[in-house]
C-alpha cells in the first residue's frame, strides 16, 4: 500500500518535528519534508507534489491562506489542512474560498489529526472535528453567500462604486493579506490601509474582512484563476 506523502510547513520547530514525530508511528502516513515559511512550502509543494500539505495560518512571509490561494491557482494536486492557534468562524470560510480541505486547531490530539489526513486524501473535508463531503461543504458555503457562490450578482445593496485604490486593496483582503502586508506591497501608511477597509466595509455594507471576501466572490470582482 503507497503512503500518504505528507509535507509540514510550520515556523516553530518543536510543533513541526513534534507532529512528524506522532506521524512516525502511522503506518499508512509518511513525512517526506518540512518548510519553516510559506514561501519555501509553496516551493517544496511545487517541487514534491506531496498528497497533504500541513499549513500554519501565521506563517511568516506568505501565510498558510496565501499559500493555499496559490496551491489551488496553479492546480496543484496537493490537498490543504490548515492549522490555527485558534478557532475563528471567518478563518475557516475564508480557507475553504481559498481553497483548503480541513482546518484545525493546534491543540488536535496526533491521532486525530491523522485521521484528518485521511480524510481528506479520500477526498472529504474536515471542519469543527466533523467530516463533510463536498455537497455539503458546497451547501454551507452558499448559505455564507446567499446561494450565489461565484456568480455575478445583483450588487445594487453597495451604497456607493469602490475606489481603484480599494478594489485593489479589496484583492489583497481575499488573498488573506493583513493590513500590514498590503501596506508593504502597495508602499504606503498601515493607517492609510486601515481607512480604505474602513471605507470598503462601509461600501459593501458588511462588518469585516471575511464577509467582504465572500462579497468579492459573489459580486464576480474576484475568482480563484485570478
Amino acid at each position: 500500500m503507497d503512503k500518504i506523502r505528507v509535507i509540514i510547513v510550520d515556523d516553530h520547530p518543536i510543533f513541526r518535528q513534534g507532529v512528524a514525530d506522532a506521524f512516525s508511528l502511522e503506518p499508512d502516513i509518511d513525512v517526506i519534508t518540512q518548510a519553516d515559511s510559506g514561501e519555501a512550502g509553496l516551493e517544496l509543494i511545487r517541487a514534491h507534489q506531496p498528497d497533504v500539505a500541513i499549513l500554519d495560518i501565521n506563517l511568516p512571509g506568505m501565510n498558510g491562506q496565501q499559500v493555499t490561494r496559490q496551491i489551488t491557482a496553479e492546480k496543484l494536486p496537493t490537498r490543504v489542512i490548515l492549522l490555527t492557534a485558534y478557532a475563528d468562524a471567518g478563518q475557516k470560510i475564508q480557507g475553504l474560498l481559498q481553497g483548503a480541505n480541513a482546518f484545525c486547531t493546534k491543540d488536535i490530539q496526533p491521532e486525530l489529526l491523522a485521521q484528518v489526513v485521511r480524510v481528506v486524501v479520500n477526498g472529504n473535508y474536515w471542519i469543527d472535528r466533523k467530516e463533510y463531503d463536498p455537497g455539503e461543504i458546497r451547501r454551507l458555503l452558499d448559505r455564507q453567500t446567499g446561494g450565489e457562490m461565484f456568480e455575478p450578482s445583483d450588487i445594487s445593496k453597495v451604497s456607493e462604486p469602490l475606489s481603484a485604490r480599494e478594489m485593489e486593496i479589496l484583492t489583497y483582503i481575499t488573498k488573506g493579506m493583513s493590513n500590514k502586508e498590503i501596506a508593504a506591497r502597495l508602499d504606503i501608511s498601515h493607517q492609510t490601509v486601515k481607512n480604505h477597509v474602513t471605507s470598503i466595509l462601509h461600501k459593501l455594507g458588511v462588518n469585516d474582512r471575511t464577509q467582504a471576501t465572500l462579497a468579492a466572490f459573489k459580486y464576480g470582482w474576484v475568482r480563484f484563476d485570478e
